[in-house]
């Protein structure tokens, strides 16, 4: 009866929630403190499943902010093209595959993240809290899924069996899993539809409301589903379809949001006070475009804009530099002036900086316009669906649903615009009004774009979509360093890391012979990445 449960330091959760847990992959998996139940009581469960939430976000409450920049900053926000970095010693907007830096983050996820939601799973099961249980199920599933969308196949199932070795699993059966962990979870969190977890505010995303969760799992499902919508047609629809049947988030009210304090501060509050990124000419190219107002809320001015390039009447001092600049251009650029860094609320040092968005409404109806652009049951038409998704963001940012002219926005023909006065072409020609009479690739880009910036900071997400779909269509690269990656190609996934071939090699050996389906490089693909 006395399960052994991974690897946990009891006195991190109940001391403040200071870190001290080991730093070898291999030790946290043979659990050197054999830590039962019987060492949790119902009183102090919910302080677990609060670390376990923070943690996959990065939310800081030890060491988080050096892996948010170690995983999202430095590779996801740099290959989504929402950012560009101005730090000469920084190569991975380069596609420079930084195997420290990526050791780092892989290394934070098993240590913090698994550990920590392994723990406030097994200890539900445990202690008899079925619906707690499912909640962190369907928890699980949201970590993981940003783990295997980077990789490939990973530690899974096995991660957590106390011994010296932890066998992979393929990308395929990981999400076959994952289908399956939120099936059975949500008819869990069906069964307690209505109620409240005692979990309270130590639930920090919904406050225990079970019904939040139900939408959370099923529009986790439903994005999880258009995932694999170009590998596995079948196994996509029936799972979008019955996702969007159970009830997927269609109010703001729904949304997945972590608030911060000055105990668990937005991670960019910290990193932007070191000067190495501002955002990209992409960026730039589309909302200057379209006029489109969350340029304010993402964005400050640039301390040095350039206005010969401001739309007719409208005045725009944000400004974007392109990805891929040299060590050399980096150093004698003041890139820094030159080019907009985040909006205030993201800049202030010592605040808490703006809440996390986990997953939001707006994403949800861009996921049912695709679906219905399939012509699956969606619960409306694509161009619906996707007027909606627009309207959900805007009013999600405080915007009335006009454009920065004053103009109706989702019936704008505005589309994308040079953004340096015309030397560089637009990244695309895609209007913000829906062309319901175009293709599907057309529409599709339109769904995708709009997402790509309903998104944003969501850079993990962002990248995933444009690797998935090859939208939206972004300026390539400058330059290059990694020779196997051209400039007008994307890195497909994350290559493994020193710590797994120095503590797992065996096993790390074996996914890259038979699981990975080509050599452990940056070019090799994901399992659902088989479109473009």
């Amino acid at each position: 009866m006395k399960k052994r449960l991974t690897n946990f330091c009891l006195g991190v959760l109940l001391v403040g929630f200071i870190a001290s847990c080991t730093d070898d992959f291999t030790e946290i998996n043979t659990d050197p403190k054999n830590f039962t139940e019987d060492a949790v009581t119902s009183s102090e469960y919910p302080l677990f499943v609060k670390r376990a939430l923070y943690t996959p976000n990065f939310l800081p409450f030890d060491q988080a902010r050096g892996p948010f920049q170690l995983w999202h900053s430095l590779f996801s926000d740099v290959y989504a093209n929402y950012f560009a970095t101005t730090a000469p010693n920084f190569d991975s907007d380069q596609f420079d595959l930084v195997g420290g830096w990526l050791n780092g983050a892989y290394r934070y996820f098993y240590q913090r993240a698994a550990t920590n939601i392994k723990f406030a799973e097994d200890s539900a099961e445990e202690l008899g809290f079925t619906l707690e249980n499912a909640m962190m199920k369907v928890w699980r599933v949201y970590a993981y899924h940003r783990v295997t969308d980077y990789w490939g196949p990973i530690p899974y199932s096995n991660f957590g069996n106390q011994e010296t070795s932890v066998p992979y699993d393929s990308q395929q059966d990981i999400y076959n899993d994952f289908f399956t962990t939120l099936a059975e979870a949500t008819a869990v969190l069906n069964s307690n539809a209505g109620g409240t977890s005692f979990l309270a505010d130590n639930d920090v995303i919904f406050q225990g409301n079970v019904d939040s969760w139900i939408k959370f799992a099923n529009t986790l499902r439903l994005r999880l589903a258009m995932r694999v919508k170009y590998v596995d047609p079948g196994l996509s629809q029936s799972n979008a379809e019955a996702a969007i049947a159970g009830g997927v988030m269609t109010s703001n009210d729904d949304n997945a949001v972590i608030d911060t304090d000055l105990n668990f501060t937005n991670s960019y509050t910290t990193i932007t006070q070191w000067g190495e990124f501002r955002m990209s000419a992409d960026i730039e190219s589309i909302l200057k475009g379209y006029e489109d107002p969350r340029i304010q809320t993402y964005f400050a001015p640039a301390t040095t804009p350039d206005p010969d390039d401001d739309p007719a009447g409208v005045e725009f001092p944000y400004e974007g530099m392109r990805n891929g600049q040299t060590a050399e251009s980096k150093a004698t650029t003041p890139f820094n002036d030159l080019a907009s860094n985040m909006a205030d609320p993201y800049t202030l040092g010592g605040d808490p900086g703006p809440s996390w968005t986990v997953m939001a409404a707006a994403e949800a109806y861009f996921l049912r316009a695709e679906a219905a652009l399939e012509g699956w049951a969606a619960g409306g038409t694509a161009a619906d669906l996707y007027n909606q998704g627009i309207v959900a963001n805007h009013t999600q940012l405080g915007y009335d649903g006009t454009n920065l002219s004053g103009d109706d926005y989702v019936t704008s023909t505005l589309t994308p615009t040079s953004f340096d006065g015309g030397t560089t072409p637009a990244v695309s020609t895609v209007p913000v009004a829906y062309n319901a009479a175009g293709t599907m690739e057309e529409q599709l880009e339109q769904i995708i774009t709009q997402k790509w910036i309903a998104l944003w900071p969501d850079s993990e997400e962002a990248y995933a979509e444009r690797r998935r779909t090859g939208y939206p269509i972004l300026y390539d690269r400058l330059n290059s360093v990694n020779p196997d990656i051209p400039v007008d190609e994307l890195p497909r996934r994350m290559t493994y890391v020193a710590t797994e071939y120095d503590n797992n090699g065996p096993e790390t050996e074996a996914a890259v012979n038979n699981l990975l389906g080509g050599p452990d490089l940056g070019t090799t693909r994901l399992w659902w990445d088989v479109k473009n």
